[in-house]
Formats: structure tokens, sequence, C-alpha cells
């Protein structure tokens, strides 16, 4: 390890809860929210939960305790931990914090400023009679593709600026006045205000047809290997797995912590949030479409036409109080994308300070000026190709790829049984030699699976019918770059305290 990572200059966590919900809040986003309910009822309703939750005992919490025990051993960011483990493999932890922080959250952010805005709206129910014209034609005026890039949309650059500012600000903070503190509120109240929403959602008519139809198992769905792989999937993504920023959050542990109790609690309690919120967002659609005599089917929307589109439409419809409804729902989105977002922030920040020793203050201002700038592409009228595009290549290729390699870095070449033996002397609950075989063998497979599937139907079909000069030029080469970015970095010599 180089010298002066583990020094005593590095913060801690002032109390326990506040790295539990530090780390909850950077698991739960905007994906548990959108994307697990319409996952579990396209695969099978609640038969779907069998390979969800197989998944999350066999992949998600197995490499939770890679990464928690890892940042914990190490005592610093993902670059300062994987060149603790193998000076050569420094590149892959500035690999993950580089396409996240210059990737995943520069498009992340225009999505949590959409939340913002759709909750300012929520005011008055300023999208209309027609969600779907007002977001894609008023709030978008989107281009009719990737390389028409269009104007930028000022609605979208005012509350992109709101939330460029709200991550410098607690990130600005540091890890207990800023993240801690954030954490302390952001959690309580997101879970307070979906559980309110539920408890709304459940007493409207039609819900319970909604309901039925989010959980009823459909157990031939398990037949089909994409239902699996799409469980595998979910787990990998919405644990936070792989972004760098665990391993980060972990560093900041006293000596001795629950690893394996702590990676148990962060991961049901992220899964727990996606199966009360599916009940919410399943109990509007039941509503919606009892209201309009229609099938739930032909309500039911995935990702973000899901949130900007159908609910608003829903949530006009309530017969009482929809705009405090439409409030609580897009304040939960708001929480939810902020609480993911700072998390990636200080992932890199961390990452920054280990090795070059700057200042929290300058690190931090400076990623948030370019962090705006970077995420301006993703606010114009062809920001929408581009932020499904990048998303696309950058969760499918960057993020797997990069847990297929932490594993092999820290199950052969560091070798998963030291880890093992580090973790089982600070845990009461204490790992067994299989684990080892999950880090070696099990879980790279499996998301080599999720690798090569998602690699063979690229070469089948262009992604979303896509032209191949736009994914190559925009997905592909920002995979790249990041990565050239990362080998540049690592390259630059540590220095010392």
């Amino acid at each position: 390890m180089k010298k002066g990572i583990a020094s005593g200059h590095r913060p801690q966590w002032n109390t326990h809860i506040g790295f539990l919900l530090a780390a909850v809040g950077s698991a739960i986003g905007l994906g548990n929210i959108w994307r697990f309910p319409y996952l579990c009822y396209k695969n099978g309703g609640g038969a779907f939960l069998i390979p969800y939750f197989l998944a999350l005992v066999i992949v998600g919490i197995p490499f939770m305790i890679l990464e928690i025990g890892l940042g914990h051993r190490m005592r610093g960011s993902a670059p300062a931990s994987c060149a603790g483990a193998s000076t050569r493999w420094e590149w892959l932890g500035w690999w993950q914090v580089i396409f996240v922080m210059f990737g995943i959250v520069l498009y992340y952010s225009v999505i949590v400023a959409w939340s913002f805005y759709y909750l300012l709206l929520s005011f008055g129910l300023d999208w209309g009679a027609d969600p779907n014209s007002f977001f894609f034609n008023d709030f978008l005026m989107i281009s009719k593709g990737p390389f028409e890039v269009g104007n930028m949309r000022l609605p979208i650059l005012f509350s992109l600026a709101v939330v460029w500012f709200l991550n410098w600000f607690i990130v600005f903070r540091g890890v207990v006045k800023g993240l801690e503190r954030a954490n302390k509120l952001f959690m309580p109240l997101l879970f307070l205000l979906i559980l309110i929403l539920v408890g709304w959602s459940i007493n409207l008519p039609g819900s319970s047809e909604g309901i039925s139809v989010y959980l009823k198992p459909d157990f031939e769905k398990l037949k089909d290997m994409r239902v699996w792989i799409d469980a595998v999937s979910q787990i990998f993504f919405s644990l936070s797995l792989g972004f760098g920023i665990l391993i980060a959050y972990a560093s900041y542990l006293p000596k001795k912590s629950e690893i394996v109790k702590d990676s148990v609690i962060i991961s049901i309690a992220n899964c727990s949030f996606s199966l009360i919120a599916g009940l919410g967002i399943f109990s509007v659609l039941g509503y919606m479409a009892h209201k309009l005599s229609l099938p739930i089917d032909k309500v039911v929307s995935k990702s973000i036409g899901l949130a900007f589109v159908v609910f608003p439409k829903a949530i006009g419809m309530l017969p009482a109080f929809s705009q405090l409804f439409g409030v609580l729902f897009f304040g939960c989105l708001l929480i939810a994308g902020l609480s993911s977002s700072v998390s990636i922030l200080e992932a890199f920040t961390s990452s920054a300070i280990d090795k070059f020793h700057y200042s929290r203050k300058t690190v931090v201002s400076l990623l948030a000026i370019a962090g705006f700038i970077g995420s301006t592409i993703f606010a114009t009228q062809g920001g929408l190709f581009w932020l499904d595009i990048v998303d696309h290549f950058l969760t499918q290729y960057g993020l797997v790829l990069g847990g297929i390699l932490e594993c092999i870095l820290i199950g052969w070449i560091y070798k998963a049984y030291v880890l093992r033996g580090h973790i089982n002397s600070f845990s009461q609950l204490k790992l067994f030699s299989w684990w080892d075989y999950s880090v070696k063998i099990v879980i790279p497979v499996t998301l080599a699976v999720i690798l090569m599937n998602g690699f063979l139907k690229e070469v089948t079909s262009p992604y979303e019918g896509y032209p191949w000069p736009a994914l190559a030029l925009i997905g592909v080469g920002w995979v790249i770059f990041t990565l050239f970015f990362a080998i540049f970095v690592a390259a630059r010599p540590w220095k010392d305290y």
C-alpha cells in the first residue's frame, strides 16, 4: 500500500448508524422506484422474487462484503485499495470512480434535475392533461436523434444547477458534517415518504388489482434465462456494487466493525425499499386502470416513461389532494437521486485526496463545476438519446467488467482467504470458505454471463435500434475514454504526506 493512505489523516464516521444510512442511501436510487417494480411485473410477478433473492444471496451480499471488507482492510478509496491489493491494479480503482464520476453521475444528475422540476410542477399539476406530450415535446423538446443535439433546455439547466449545488454543498462539508448529516435526514425522510405514499395508494379503488398484477406469481417465466439475468443485473446495479462507493465509505469505519452484518443490513434495506415502492407504484397503476376501464398492461410503462409520463397522468386523476401526492412522489425521487449522486461524488473525491492530498474543498468544488458542465450535453434537446446510450454501455459493460476484474484481483491475486481472515478477525458473524469460491468463481462467472448475453444481443441487433455510429462514438467511445483516463491517472506518482 502506498505510504500515507492509512495514516491518521483519514476521517471517520461519527456514528455507526451514520455509515449504515449513507451506504443505504448510495444503494437506494431512482431505479428502486421505477425499474424494480417494472422488472418484477415483466418477469413473473412474485415468481421473480425467487431469482431476485437468490441473486442477493449468491452475488449481492458476497460482493458487498468484498467491497466493504476491502475498504476497511486497506483504509483507502477504490484506487488506493486496489493498489494495496496489487500495485499493478491501481488503474482498476481509478476506472471505477472515473466512469461513475465522468459518466454515470453526469446523466444521473439530469434525471434528478427532472425530478426537482417535476416537484415544482406538482404544486399546480402544470404538466396538464397530456403528460406524454408535455414531457417529450414541451419539457425535453426532444430532437430526432443523438446527432441532432439541438438547443439547451433552460428549465433542465436551471434544475441541474440546483442539483449540482446540493451535491457540492453536502460533499464539501465532509464525511461527518456533510454525508452523515445529510443521510441521517434523507433516509428516514425517504422511508417515511414512501410509506405515506404506499398507505395512501393501497386505499385507492382498483389498487388491489394493481398489486395482484405486480406480485401474482407466474412460475413459467422462470424457465426463461433472461429472467434470471435481469434478477442478477438488478441486484448488482441497485446495490451500487462496482462503483467504488462502498470501498470509500468502508474506509471511514473504525477498526472494530461488523462487516458481514452491515453488508446484510444494507442489502436487505435496499431490497425491502424496492418491494415497498412497488406496492405504491402498482396500486396507483391499478387505480389508473380502474378509472380508465383498461387492463393494467395498457397503463404500465418502464423506466423514465413510468415516472414522468404515466405517474403524472395518474396523479392528475386522483380524487383528492393530487398536488400533495405529486409533491410526495417527486420528493421521493429527488431524495433517492441525491443520496446516490453525493455518494458518487464522494467516491472520486476520496480517491483524489488519497493519491494527491489535495484539499477536500478544492477537489469537490472543481468536481462540481466539471460535473455540471459535463452534464449539460444531457440537458439538450438530444440529451435523452445520449443518456440512454451512455447509460446502457457504462452499466452493461463498464460496471459488469469492472466487477469481474475486482473479483479476479481479490479472489486470485490478493487471495480471498486473506481478506476473509481480516473480516473474521472483527466480525461476530463469520465468513466460511464458501465465500472464497463465491468471489473467485461464482460471481465472476455470473457477471460474465450477463456480459456475454448483452454483447450477443448487441451484435444481432443494435441497442434500441440506434445506428451503429451513434453506439460506437457515444457508447463504446465513452467506455474506452474513461479506461485510458484511468490508466493515465494511475501512472501518476503518489504524493506522500
